[in-house]
């Protein structure tokens, strides 16, 4: 079940970008029900491999203060944290500022050469995490493709889910928080919100 809290204070509506037939958004629907394959993999791998140069801008916009914004308002905390999509690590500098131990992964080799993130990066597709079981206390996914059952598994018991849209509804890559929540294995509660065009939740088992 998803409570959702107040909107932040410059919460607004994201201008179009991403309609319903969005490429990136069909996939991530797919992926989210277990449909993911090589040619799939391949494809995002290429796509985001090609725009890891014009993302590789070290900056801090707001863009990313939804991610600040659900680590506090969800009461987010764990020793070890793993932001899955990483890309070129704008939010996990943001994550290093706040936790000491984190760890990128992304499935685009370029999106990590070029990443700016002083934390250890790692290079998988995260439909097959090269990790054990209840390997992290926080996984952490900006605008990334989930797989439900890779991060219940990875996850430990009592572990945190973190879920942001910086672009919300419009995001390509974009799952409602209710959509997380009936996507991921068992039962889970969680908390919801909006911070400027940016949407986010936090998950835990019930």
């Amino acid at each position: 079940m998803i409570t959702h809290l107040a909107p932040a204070e410059n919460a607004r509506e994201p201008d179009p970008f991403a309609g319903e037939d969005h490429p990136m958004r069909v996939i991530t629907r797919a992926a989210a029900a277990g449909e993911w394959n090589d040619q799939a993999s391949s494809d995002v791998t290429s796509l985001f491999n090609a725009m890891a140069p014009e993302w590789s801008e070290p900056r801090r916009d707001d863009r990313y203060m939804p991610l600040l914004d659900a680590v506090d308002r969800g009461r987010v905390s764990g020793q070890r944290v793993l932001e899955l999509g990483a890309g070129t690590g704008l939010g996990t500098e943001l994550l290093h500022e706040r936790f000491t131990n984190v760890v990128a992964m992304d499935l685009a080799m370029e999106m990590l050469r070029h990443s700016v993130a002083t934390a250890p990066r790692a290079n998988a597709d995260a439909s097959t995490l090269p990790l054990p079981d209840d390997a992290v206390d926080v996984v952490v996914m900006v605008n990334m493709i989930l797989f439900p059952e890779e991060v219940d598994r990875v996850l430990a018991a009592d572990g945190t889910v973190v879920w942001v849209n910086t672009w919300g509804e419009q995001t390509p890559i974009h799952l409602s928080a209710e959509d997380v929540d009936a996507a991921l294995p068992g039962e889970w509660v969680g908390e919801a919100s909006r911070y400027g065009a940016g949407t986010w939740a936090v998950l835990r088992r019930s």
